[in-house]
């Protein structure tokens, strides 16, 4: 039995909470908000904000936290983007890991074949209509947003599975063939982010330092321990290592990881992620909303449960930080990014999902139809979340990240378009 709203309230309620007070907040006064966001909380020469590009994010009234005599500055907001939401990250990795190692994973074989062909409409989509209408606009336009690209390539995996079901039923394939979508475009967002979202010059050797954490967690209290235990029943070495020392190995593991992503230039919310595949994991999976999954007693299942709470908080401030945005904003990247969204991934989905299906002879699930796949893409178009994060990463602190935020905001439109799509393409609704 699968327990979506639990889990949409839990990951998520905090999480729109935080972005509607953000909101309400920045649109009474734009400029207690803005100093709320770049608050500085602690000055150091190693984690945070170089103090130079602080003060003009701070803007006026930097001066009175004066003299500044170190080289960084942790603010509110490098707090919870850059160090807290990496557990966030961290636990949608997990699912991602799950899905594609473990034998029965969703994002193996044949049966993974076209929802993942669908997954890369549903980026290659909304970025083409994203950067043909920016070019369209004219050049200054499209110089000013052109980074923004991946911004519309988001699914916000916990809205669109709810949404997903309201149209579709809890028992309709096109539910499962939306979930298995959204957990690729999950993995392929913490690439992009990766790859093409660094957060400062890059220096490659600091990942050294992460690999070595993840190598040496691993061996130490994973291999290692299996290995002695070899041809004893009792497990002990493992036991002691499971009932002990929990979660603690991989915590500082963790903490050496970040530090390693954030000094290498590439972005630290993205710095646990080498550490998710050394953690000793169950042989099998029974889905991200299941409610079986809180029976499962090992380590990694452990660790995303206590993390539960944790991240719903961290969610809230990451709405708080990151939703404030005034409706003076809205520009050309706010309507940039919902075409990119509202459109991109509905034609994206469709085509590359009916190639996979025709053409390539991958076929779809028993009981869907091909026009399922526009409904899909509407479903698919709820961003939200982690749209929510890129902007804030692709753009700096501005009205063009502003604009782009706003229309991350308003993907919530796509639910409405989806039960409409529901209604015109005649989706029969099939409970379980």
């Amino acid at each position: 039995m699968y327990k979506v709203w639990n889990f949409v309230t839990n990951y998520s309620l905090l999480l729109i909470i935080g972005a509607l007070i953000a909101l309400v907040w920045a649109n009474l006064d734009q400029h207690s908000y803005h100093h709320f966001v770049e608050m500085p909380l602690w000055w150091n020469d190693w984690i945070g904000l170089d103090v130079d590009y602080w003060k003009k994010a701070y803007g006026d009234g930097y001066d009175k936290f004066g003299p500044f005599e170190t080289e960084k500055v942790l603010t509110a907001h490098y707090l919870v983007n850059d160090i807290l939401m990496a557990f966030f990250f961290a636990i949608a990795a997990k699912e991602v890991w799950e899905a594609v190692i473990l034998k029965n994973g969703s994002l193996r074989g044949r049966k993974a074949a076209t929802p993942l062909f669908a997954t890369a409409g549903g980026m290659f989509g909304p970025i083409g209509v994203y950067l043909g209408l920016a070019y369209f606009l004219g050049s200054d336009t499209y110089s000013a947003v052109a980074n923004g690209w991946a911004i519309p390539t988001a699914t916000d995996i916990a809205f669109s599975y709810l949404v997903g079901r309201l149209v579709f039923g809890a028992g309709h394939p096109a539910v499962r063939f939306l979930l298995l979508l959204a957990i690729a475009d999950d993995a392929a967002g913490l690439i992009i982010l990766a790859v093409f979202y660094p957060s400062g010059d890059l220096a490659p050797v600091w990942l050294l330092l992460s690999l070595a954490a993840a190598v040496g967690v691993f061996v130490l209290f994973n291999w290692l321990p299996r290995r002695l235990d070899r041809g004893k029943q009792e497990r002990p070495l493992s036991t002691f290592i499971r009932q002990k020392l929990t979660f603690w190995p991989y915590l500082a593991a963790a903490c050496l990881s970040w530090f390693g992503f954030a000094q290498s230039g590439l972005h630290p919310a993205l710095g646990l992620l080498p550490i998710v595949p050394t953690i000793p994991h169950a042989d099998r999976a029974f889905g991200i909303f299941s409610s079986a999954e809180q029976h499962l007693t090992d380590l990694l299942n452990m660790i995303e449960h206590a993390l539960k709470h944790p991240v719903e908080i961290i969610l809230f401030f990451f709405g708080l930080l990151n939703a404030g945005v005034t409706f003076s904003s809205i520009g050309d990247a706010t309507w940039l990014v919902l075409a990119g969204l509202i459109i991109g991934k509905p034609i994206g989905i469709l085509l590359f999902g009916w190639f996979a299906a025709v053409p390539l002879r991958l076929g779809i699930p028993q009981g869907m139809r091909i026009i399922d796949l526009v409904v899909i893409g509407f479903v698919a178009a709820i961003g939200f979340t982690v749209s929510l994060f890129v902007a804030s990463v692709a753009f700096d602190p501005g009205p063009v990240q502003d604009a782009a935020k706003m229309g991350a905001l308003f993907s919530f439109a796509a639910a409405i378009l989806s039960l409409i799509a529901g209604k015109l393409f005649r989706v029969q609704k099939q409970e379980l």
